[in-house]
């Protein structure tokens, strides 16, 4: 069993505990990364950071513990970007004076998400210029910053697209919010396509990721078999823009 494996299954059997079910997974946790009790805390840490009090423009990913903060975005008029669930729906945007007062936590949801945001193409994301935060919940992550999402490596898909694009880099901040069990204490060894966090956020502590390794840059087309680029519209537009198709 490879390393990344054993750390899910470890994590996962004590985030039954803490974690809420999700209406279409329950506890399915290699499907979806839940909402948890206390997210509302690892939120309040996240929005005092500084790179958050001054973004103007979010990369979010659709994870139920990222809910608040979406809901705190939208209430804030903070522009950001969601990917869809398995991103076989590409991409949305949420921008100010798309929500209706009072509506905000019903927009936070994925199905709020999909009637109050637009879909947006990867040309267009490249047109409106760098993110300036990204966040997104995992499966886990250890205290150097190592990140493992479901398994599926979802995340490391959207991070090879834009940093093809331009629009994130080393530079870019990203955060992690899970929740405290979810946090490996020992160092892991990232592999070629891990994206590593600066920070990490839960309902205890905020952890700055010291001296992390360097992020892997572009799609790795060679990883991808044609049945997952054909489920997933912005690799396809990512190759016409590269004139790859």
């Amino acid at each position: 069993m490879s390393k990344s494996k054993l750390v899910r299954q470890q994590i996962w059997a004590g985030l039954k505990d803490v974690a809420k079910p999700d209406t279409r997974f329950h506890l399915n946790f290699a499907e979806v990364i839940p909402d948890f009790e206390g997210s509302e805390l690892a939120t309040d840490r996240l929005v005092e950071m500084d790179a958050y009090g001054s973004c103007t423009n979010a990369f979010i990913t659709p994870d139920n513990c990222l809910v608040d903060l979406r809901r705190r975005m939208i209430e804030a008029e903070i522009p950001f970007v969601m990917s869809t669930y398995g991103i076989y729906r590409g991409f949305l945007l949420m921008e100010p004076g798309m929500v209706p007062k009072g509506a905000e936590l019903y927009a936070a949801w994925l199905d709020g998400m999909e009637h109050f945001g637009r879909p947006i193409s990867l040309e267009e994301i490249a047109g409106r210029g760098r993110f300036d935060l990204m966040v997104t919940g995992a499966s886990a992550v250890s205290v150097d910053g190592v990140r493992f999402g479901k398994g599926h490596g979802f995340f490391d898909l959207e991070w090879g697209m834009f940093t093809d694009l331009g629009i994130v880099d080393e530079a870019t901040p990203v955060v992690a919010v899970v929740h405290d069990c979810q946090v490996v204490e020992e160092k892991l060894q990232p592999s070629e396509t891990d994206i590593l966090v600066d920070t990490i956020a839960t309902p205890t502590r905020l952890h700055t990721v010291e001296r992390r390794a360097r992020r892997p840059k572009g799609v790795r087309w060679e990883l991808l078999d044609p049945e997952q680029i054909s489920v997933t519209p912005p690799l396809q537009e990512l190759q016409r823009i590269r004139g790859l198709a």
